[in-house]
This record gives C-alpha cells, structure tokens and sequence, in this order.
C-alpha cells in the first residue's frame, strides 16, 4: 500500500484505512510503550508492602500496608485531573502527542521512585515527596490507557477493532506479568533486609531505559485515519454538533465499563498479591509465583476475548463478564482463603478471565460510545473518574474492611456490588456498537 499523507486538507478527504503492515507497525510503537506505562504502575503494587516499610515506617501490624495502598490511590486520584489536562490535547493536536507526553513522564517519574530516599534518611520528607510524585505519576497515566486504546483502535479495521484493543489490554497484562515474575525473582534471590534496602528499587530505576526506547519509537508514528478525517471535517467546517444529552449518556456508560474494569482489575493485579501475603499467610514467594500463572493465562485470553467480540458484539461479553464478578466474587474468595495452591490458582484464574473480558471491553467501548470530536476528552475523563474513585481505592478498602471486621472474605462484597450495579446500568444504557462508525461527530 502506498505512504498516506495525514496532513489535513480541505481539498482531499484523508483515507478511512491503513495498510497491515503499518496496523502492525503500530500496535507494536503502542504496545511497546503500554507495556513500560504498566510496568511502572505495577511494580508499585507488588512492593506495597515493602514501599510502606520504607517510607511510611510503624511497628503497629498492617499500618504500613495500608499507608501505602492509600498512597497507591493517590496515583488514581490523580488521574481524572490528567485526563482534564491531556483529554482535550489529544482532541486538539492529535492522539500521537499524548502518547509521546505519558511515555515520557512516566518513565522520569518512575525513576525517581526508584531513587528517593526513605523515612530514616529524610524523615517526613520521604512520604510528602512520595506522594507528589505519585500523584504526578497517576496524572501520566490518566492521559495513557484511553489515548493508547483510541489511537490503535482508531487504525483498525472496523471488523477488527476489538482484536486492535486487545494490543492494549494485553501488553499492559504483560507489563503486570513481567513484574510479577522480576518481583518473585527478587524475592527468592535477595535477602530480606537487601530487598528492603535496595532490591525493590531496581525495576523503578531501570524503567528509564525503556521510557527512552518507547518514547522514540512514538515519535515516528503518524496520527490515526479518524484524526485525519475530523481534521478534515473541521477545516471545511462540517464537524457534526454533539447533544448534551448524548456526551451525558456516553459519560455514564463510560464510568460504568470503566468502573467495572478498574475495580476488578486492581482486585486482580495488586490486592490479590497482598491478601494472600497478609491475610492467608503464604509466603511472599509462593504468593508472587501463583500470581505469575494466573497472569500468564490472564495475558493469553485478551486477543481471544477481542476476536470473539469482534464476532459476536460487545454488550453480551460486558454483560456476562459483569454479571460473573457479582456471581463469583465470594466464591472466589473463598476459594484464595483456605490456603491450598490449587484452590488459589483455580480461583486467580476465574478471576483473570472475568477480568480479560472487562480490560478488552473497556477499551474498545471508550473508542465506540464517544463521538470522534470529544473522544480523546471523554474517554479519558470517563475512564479515569471512575478509577479514581472506586478503583484505585479498591486495595484500600479491601485491606482496610478485612481490619475492621477480621473477616477475610468481607472484600468480595465490595466488588461485587460494584459489578452488581454496573451490570444494571449497562443492561439498561449500553446499545451493541461493533458496527458504529467511529469517525462521526
């Protein structure tokens, strides 16, 4: 196929479709810097413990974990105020100049973390200085998963988009994967006082040179065919009025996959790893490994889940996978509490791939529900409110109900009541929308 010109004129009208092989070229630029993105969040997750150890030291059982977890939702918090910021850039300059602006803050971020002293060296600078950065961190973030997503989904062909979202939510379950893996590896190689020391901040530290690889493979991207398209619109003056009403039912519908997506998610990927260290009683490394496996077949679903969805529509998985998180929730619990590896994998597994479900759907939603106009905007303010507030304080409030009332099951109630209510609100508001033209509004 022939080099497309993505300048926007108001002669031509820009192609609706790129070639394979630069579909190819790009999911690979955006998978390579989703994959840094999520690694660096994670990591914080899986060294909760040690992070709350270090910066926010107290000889009170549980207080340090739950000091940092809350940390950990700072950087949610944060998010929706990058999604203020960043949402309009990408509708206004392109879907290429965010993706360049959040794999580089990132990476510096990041990096910092990995550098800043602690509570015994810096006193009470340590946790204040830890919080601004997570919350700078977060903001990166906020701007991320929902401009990755439209930009890949954006260059798909229309019968293929769910399967291009699966790019994003795969590599960032990679990304989840691999620090898992590094984490356990660290684990069982160092010392306990080595990891405390210095062992946790070597895949902060080294996310620098990632941020670097990933942030000049960005910069040779083009923007997406629907960008061009809206560039055209706007030059000739044809963009279509958007309806409060309708950016009103897209942002509702949006808080709900997202909600349902993030809080599940984050049961997964983070608070799962700290229950079964600190409620169950397994060892840090038996915990991190089971983990591990778990991710492995989470990773593995994503393409499945999109090229099923691009056969058979959107709103049944959403709904199903909904639907089995409000099912499911104590079950699996349950299952994590008595202790036996097979019971705990059996029940990370059905978890994973409820989760799979949701992280495919969310992203090629965000693209399918928003007009093309207020897309970057919206997608990235839907998605980032509704993990800044039920989210990213999941961990927090799973650690904290379990501290409370001293029962190890009580977490499961507070995601299934999340599903619970997303599932009526998208039985009710969500329509089927594979087949939507992404380029209108």
């Amino acid at each position: 196929m022939a080099n497309i010109s993505f300048a926007s004129t108001a002669a031509t009208q820009p192609p609706r479709a790129i070639g394979n092989v630069d579909l190819r070229k790009r999911a690979i630029a955006v998978g390579i810097g989703n994959f840094m993105e999520w690694f660096d969040f994670a990591i914080y997750g899986y060294f909760a413990a040690i992070i709350g150890q270090t910066f926010f030291p107290s000889a009170a059982p549980g207080v340090s974990l739950l000091s940092s977890l809350a940390v950990f939702a700072v950087g949610f918090l944060s998010r929706p105020i990058g999604a203020f910021v960043l949402g309009p850039l990408g509708d206004r300059l392109g879907r290429r100049a965010v993706l360049i602006i959040t794999v580089f803050g990132m990476g510096a971020i990041t990096t910092l973390v990995g550098l800043l002293p602690g509570y015994d060296s810096i006193g009470l600078a340590a946790p204040v200085l830890l919080v601004v950065l997570r919350f700078l961190q977060g903001m990166m973030v906020g701007g991320e998963w929902s401009s990755a997503g439209i930009y890949i989904v954006e260059s798909a062909p229309h019968d293929r988009r769910a399967t291009a979202a699966s790019v994003i939510t795969g590599t960032a379950g990679l990304a989840f994967l691999v620090g898992t893996a590094i984490a356990a590896a660290l684990s069982a190689s160092l010392s306990e006082q080595a990891m405390a020391t210095w062992g946790w901040r070597l895949p902060f530290v080294a996310s620098i040179v990632m941020a670097v690889v990933a942030m000049y493979i960005r910069r040779k991207l083009t923007d997406t065919p629907v960008y061009a398209e809206l560039e055209h619109r706007r030059a000739s003056g044809t963009v279509e009025k958007i309806a409060p009403g309708e950016k009103l039912r897209a942002f509702v519908i949006s808080f709900a996959f997202s909600a349902l997506f993030g809080v599940s998610l984050y049961y997964f990927i983070t608070y799962a790893n700290n229950h079964l260290t600190q409620t169950v009683g397994l060892s840090k490394s038996s915990s991190l490994w089971l983990c591990s496996i778990a991710l492995v077949i989470y990773s593995i679903a994503h393409p499945l889940v999109g090229m099923l969805s691009d056969r058979i529509g959107r709103r049944v998985l959403v709904l199903a996978s909904a639907a089995g998180l409000t099912v499911l929730a104590y079950p699996v619990f349950m299952m994590m509490n008595t202790g036996n590896s097979v019971a705990i994998l059996l029940a990370l597994t059905v978890l994973g791939l409820l989760v799979a479900i949701t992280a495919v759907m969310d992203v090629v939603l965000l693209v399918e529900v928003f007009p093309a106009s207020i897309r970057s905007t919206g997608a990235a303010v839907g998605h980032n409110v509704a993990l800044a507030i039920l989210a990213g304080p999941g961990p927090f409030i799973a650690a904290a109900l379990i501290r409370a009332t001293g029962d190890p099951n009580i977490p499961a109630w507070y995601l299934a009541g999340v599903s619970f209510v997303c599932l009526v609100v998208l039985w009710l508001m969500l329509p089927e929308t594979r087949d939507k033209d992404i380029a209108r509004g």
